[in-house]
């Protein structure tokens, strides 16, 4: 840890400042702060964690350590290459007497975001991608990435050290039986693995006659030398008024639920799931508000939270009521045990619980139900306070993306754009917002063949400037206090091309087909994907992701446990769950059409002899789609009709919203299509 140059007076303006803290318990929070992500609204607001009021000197010292600190986080970078950061792996396997370990992309939660000490995977082999897995034998390794990811594994991972292979066709279950020998030991952390993985990584294991063994901890942390600490972003309240309930009715809901199927508790190692059901935000990973900790949610209705309390600012503890007991994160495993002691019956999510929690509560006694998180169904149905948020949110983020579409369309012809302009632009229209948070995602902001990258994200090495006669493909979002976005848009830069503006016509009648669904209550959004792909099937053609994931209120922009998509998915679409709409077309090596809104299900009046209630989608994302890439030749007249219909609402919603010259230009993008 980095020492201060003078502590007494470090300590002099803590004092000053009327904080609680000596100088070294300060410094330890800000280099927690300098591992956390930097707050995209307010980078100030963690000064709440030294001194509730803290003066301008402690201010500006304050400020210079966290840039100091950060600056030395990222010259660090110990352990040497590739390949010397694998043999330090290997040595210490050799030392625990295992022969290989699985180094997973995943932190204790099971999270799409991993804080920058949870970033094992990237420390070790150099993949960065948001999904994958490396398995390190003494003699040989590999690493597994999924398809959206291939050609980024083959640029970022060394393929004398690793076999570079694809997650899904070429299994690490398969990978594991045909490489580890009889009797090996292949280790795992129980804390990065869900117990289905540990019995397919085992099964594996078993056909290669060796051992699947858990290790007390993790082995890549102990030659990480330099591993960032915990994050330590502020925990702050979120407003009753965004939440649209209280943490209290929250709590006695749940414990209702846990109740009526016999259950004692439930444990939480969701973070999102805590963030709903406290009411409360972070931002200890990137893009996600949320704090990293564990729960339990009693049959009571009382909860114990296992987080680090330095990071709530002032006041939180009072907003939380006399219910919701605060723990260190280490006191979990004696809670579970108590639990486990009284032979309670305690609910675990299987998908998204660790191995660890499983095996405490089973060696303690617990009576341990295998069952879904029961935040999670809750949390994905919106209540009227939070639909109405996501509806004034996505009024402002339409006004931010409007500004941006006009001034690309000012700014095309120019040789000077490039796709990490563009990132910047928009990501600058959108922090002129009130309520804004910071970005939903990293922007995906393809030009031409880079927009047939599905996942990709613009680099130094990747940027392009954008081409006439190209398309270009921006998918963003944003977080607001009072909602989510995410909306995809594929604009042409100068003329397209027949083909262009053909596959841009189909991928927007899958949109406008399912954006016009009706729909008995109980059906999946599995049953509906096709409705997005008739049109690109009956051209023999598709595109290989899912047609649309949940969305959070302020919370995760992927969220469960609904989804469209061709996958087998049985959770019943209900009012109040928000999803994206968003098919697409990729044409490797040229160019990727998406056109993406975000929907909330709406209950639909019964027509009359209806035996069933009746749902359909209300879209909630608000900005044009570019007419010049329309063939009006494909569309039947009430797609047309639904085109003019939902541009009228865009300019009506957004113009007050905007000056007269983005006024006037959104009125030419939305004009009536006949």
């Amino acid at each position: 840890m980095n020492t201060l140059p003078d502590p007494n007076d470090f300590q002099r303006l803590l004092d000053d400042a009327g904080s609680d803290l000596d100088a070294a318990d300060a410094m330890e929070i800000i280099h927690g702060v300098a591992a956390a992500p930097i707050a995209g609204d307010d980078p100030e607001r963690w000064l709440g964690l030294i001194a509730a009021a803290p003066g301008d000197a402690l201010k500006s010292k304050l400020m210079d350590t966290l840039a100091e600190t950060r600056a030395a986080g990222e010259a660090g970078e110990s352990g040497g290459s590739a390949a010397e950061r694998l043999d330090a792996l290997r040595n210490e396997l050799r030392a625990r007497e295992v022969d290989g370990f699985i180094v997973p992309k995943s932190d204790e939660h099971q999270g799409e975001y991993v804080a920058n000490r949870a970033e094992r995977l990237a420390w070790l082999t150099g993949f960065t991608g948001s999904a994958g897995l490396a398995v390190v034998l003494t003699e040989k390794a590999a690493v597994f990435a999924d398809g959206r990811y291939t050609l980024q594994a083959e640029a970022e991972v060394d393929g004398n050290l690793y076999e570079r292979r694809h997650l899904t066709d070429q299994p690490a279950t398969e990978w594991i039986t045909e490489n580890l020998g009889k009797g090996q030991k292949l280790a795992y952390d129980p804390w990065l693995l869900t117990p289905g993985q540990v019995t397919r990584y085992g099964n594996a294991c078993r056909a290669a006659g060796a051992e699947l063994t858990a290790l007390d901890d993790n082995p890549v942390d102990t030659v990480w030398t330099d591993q960032p600490p915990p994050p330590m972003a502020p925990i702050t309240a979120l407003a009753d008024a965004f939440a649209g309930e209280t943490t209290a009715e929250k709590c006695a809901r749940m414990a209702d639920e846990l109740t009526r199927a016999g259950s004692d508790a439930v444990v939480l190692t969701a973070p999102d799931s805590i963030a709903w059901l406290l009411n409360v935000r972070g931002g200890d990973v990137p893009f996600t508000p949320f704090a990293l900790s564990f729960a339990v949610l009693h049959a009571d209705a009382t909860v114990d939270w296992f987080v680090d309390a330095r990071k709530f600012m002032p006041g939180l503890v009072d907003g939380l009521g006399n219910k919701v007991r605060i723990a260190a994160p280490g006191e979990l495993g004696a809670v579970l045990d108590s639990l486990g002691a009284k032979n309670k019956t305690v609910r675990a999510d299987p998908a998204s619980a660790p191995a660890w929690i499983s095996s405490r509560l089973s060696a303690a006694g617990a009576k341990l139900e295998r069952a879904a998180d029961p935040c999670q169904h809750a949390k994905a149905c919106k209540n009227p306070a939070q639909v109405t948020g996501m509806l004034d949110a996505h009024v402002r983020d339409g006004a931010a993306v409007c500004r941006f579409l006009k001034w690309l369309d000012d700014n095309a012809e120019s040789s000077d754009i490039t796709e990490m302009t563009a990132c910047d632009v928009l990501e600058g229209y959108r922090r002129e917002n009130d309520y804004f948070r910071g970005l939903s995602f990293p922007t995906i902001a393809g030009s031409g063949p880079n927009g047939a990258i599905v996942h990709y994200r613009v680099s130094d090495d990747t940027n392009r400037k954008l081409g006439q006669g190209e398309l270009f493909l921006v998918d963003s979002g944003a977080q607001y206090m009072d909602g989510t976005t995410d909306i995809t848009r594929t604009i042409a830069i100068g003329a397209p091309s027949p083909d262009m503006r053909k596959h841009f016509t189909l991928v927007l009648k899958g949109h406008i087909a399912l954006a016009r669904a009706r729909f008995p209550a109980d059906t999946s959004g599995s049953q509906l994907d096709i409705l997005a792909r008739h049109a690109l099937w009956a051209e023999g053609l598709d595109y290989d992701h899912g047609t649309g994931h949940g969305v959070g209120s302020f919370l995760s922009v992927h969220e469960g446990p609904h989804r469209i998509t061709k996958a087998p998915n049985r959770v019943g679409l209900e009012p109040g769950m928000v999803v994206s709409n968003e098919p697409g077309f990729y044409k490797t090596g040229a160019y990727g059409i998406r056109i993406e809104n975000l929907v909330v299900v709406t209950a639909i009046e019964k027509p009359d002899g209806a035996e069933r209630d009746i749902f359909g989608f209300e879209t909630l994302t608000l900005a044009p789609f570019d007419r010049s890439l329309i063939d009006l030749g494909l569309l039947a007249e009430p797609e047309i009709q639904w085109i003019d219909a939902y541009h009228a609402r865009v300019l009506k919603t957004i113009a007050p919203f905007v000056d007269a010259n983005i006024a006037e230009w959104l009125g030419q993008a939305t004009a009536p299509l006949s």
